[in-house]
Parts: structure tokens; sequence; C-alpha cells
């Protein structure tokens, strides 16, 4: 690769990592945030962390969130995607600061929106969401944390209180330097339409689920 030349003949600096953008005011139904863009230079993706209050450097209350077109945007019910994104944004403005770290190139589980929808098809054909991916050829989950990592330690953050589910973020963020010193469960009220793939995630994705006992027959 050609080494970009700046003025005067100096190297123009070569970006790797989180680089941050731009930060702007976010209102929204749910409060004021801060929206505080960066660019992920390793992996092309623009991503974006909601800051609200101030949040100090130990014990904030953070959410992960990987992007979900379909629940985030258009309410889907397949997932409980869109509902834990209002759920985490409610929570740090009731807590009175926190982060919600939106990660773009999370789609579907990293395997993207057109591979996704695919997946969803052979489920609606009797595959469960593990076996929807493997037997398009993907990952079951292709995700990686590392730049909010990067997001976080930009922001001033040590240690988090992490809004999740899934044992994996928790696992990704300590691996990353970030260390998580509560996981704070959120769950969301299953349907007819994502009771069984809430059901795949915790028996074959060790996401920590104890809500769905109590609907065992409901289904």
């Amino acid at each position: 690769m050609t080494e970009k030349i700046g003025v005067l003949g100096t190297k123009a600096p070569q970006h790797t990592g989180a680089e941050r953008v731009v930060s702007a005011p976010l209102p929204t139904v749910y409060g004021k945030f801060q929206a505080v863009g960066y660019l992920d230079h390793d992996r092309g993706d623009e991503q974006v962390a909601l800051v609200y209050g101030d949040i100090g450097g130990e014990g904030v209350l953070t959410r992960l969130h990987s992007e979900c077109l379909t629940g985030d945007a258009f309410g889907s019910q397949h997932c409980e995607c869109g509902d834990q994104l209002a759920a985490a944004l409610r929570a740090v403005v009731a807590e009175g600061s926190g982060v919600v770290v939106y990660l773009r190139g999370h789609e579907g589980r990293g395997i993207g929106l057109l591979a996704k929808l695919r997946a969803m098809a052979l489920q609606a054909e009797g595959l469960d969401t593990v076996e929807a991916n493997l037997a398009l050829g993907l990952p079951v989950d292709a995700r990686d944390y590392g730049v909010a990592a990067e997001i976080l330690r930009d922001l001033g953050v040590r240690s988090v209180r992490l809004m999740s589910n899934n044992p994996r973020k928790r696992e990704a963020l300590t691996d990353n330097g970030i260390q998580v010193t509560e996981t704070v469960p959120l769950l969301i009220p299953p349907c007819e339409n994502n009771i069984t793939y809430l059901r795949t995630k915790r028996e074959r994705m060790d996401h920590h689920l104890p809500h769905l006992d109590a609907v065992a027959h409901w289904f």
C-alpha cells in the first residue's frame, strides 16, 4: 500500500481502531443524549455511543447493543432487540447516567442483513437460529466487541455494569481490558413469535434467560 504524503512531504497519520469523529446532542423520546460518533478504521464501520449524563469512569451502566434493523427500526417480534434497546435507553436515563454503544456491523450476529433474512426464512421452515446459520455455511455468532472496548476507553470508562443476558459480551469486554463489575439482566417478556428463538438462545448459546421458565407452558 502506498503511504499518503501530507503537506511539506510529511506522512499523513495512518489511523487504526476507533477514531472519535464527532459529538452532538441527541434529544430522544427517552431523554437528551450526547451522540458520540466513531469511525472503526479496522472494519470500516461507523459506530455511535449514546451517552447520558456525567458517566464517570467506574461502574458505568452500559449496554452494548448489536445493530438489528428488523427489530430496532421495524419492530420485529422475531427477536427482542428493539425492546432491549428501548429498555436500555430508559434504564440509563432512570439511573441518571450511562452509555449505550450501538454496534454497526453486528446485524444478524455479524452475518449481515441479507444473510439474516435468509436465516429467518429457514427458521420459518422449522430450523432454529443456530441451525439456520450453519445450514447457510455461516458462523453462529461472528460478532467482535473489540471496538466497543475501544469506544468505552475513549469515553474514560474503566469498569461497567453491563446490561446483557449474553455471557460472551462480558467475556469480550474483560478480555479487552474493561472490567465488568456487575451483569444487569435485560429480560423482555416473550411472545408467541419469539419464544422459540429465545429458548434457542438460552439452550444453545448460554444466554441467561431465567424468565422463560415462567412461560414454559404458555406457547
